[in-house]
């Protein structure tokens, strides 16, 4: 059995913690949404979405904690230095993963990207890129 190569490689800021991918990210978007918020320490969190499939932990997937945080929403993180490192859902798009696109160590040519949930974003941001806003809706 071979194994395909991978598309994008990603990290911890530890570097304890690695990831691959076997597919193109898709679907890049900048979360507003109050848990992308306080899980990143930023105005927004930036992800892209892989099939499960196509997603492995190539290294210390000992220190990979997780945490529920919705019903829906199952974060997974570092144990050392605490970098996210994705999120899946347990709905219907229960088969992809969002890579946070911070934690990629390969260049990412970042397709058409979005903001999601912007009614929840910080009071602070202005969003002045052009990219097409969503409400939580």
């Amino acid at each position: 059995m071979t194994m395909t190569e991978p598309v994008h490689r990603g990290s911890c800021l530890c570097g304890g913690v690695r990831y691959e991918t076997t597919a193109l990210l898709q679907a890049a978007s900048h979360c507003h949404c109050s848990m992308c918020r306080k899980a990143h320490g930023a105005a927004f969190g930036s992800y892209a979405s892989v099939r499960r499939e196509h997603h492995r932990f190539v290294l210390g997937q000992a220190m990979v904690r997780t945490y529920k945080s919705s019903a829906q929403v199952t974060r997974a993180f570092c144990s050392r230095c605490g970098s996210p490192l994705l999120w899946h859902s347990e709905g219907a798009h229960a088969d992809w993963v969002a890579v946070p696109l911070g934690t990629l160590d390969t260049p990412y040519e970042t397709p058409p990207q979005k903001h999601i949930h912007v009614d929840s974003k910080a009071p602070w941001v202005v969003i002045g890129d052009g990219y097409p806003q969503e409400l939580q809706g």
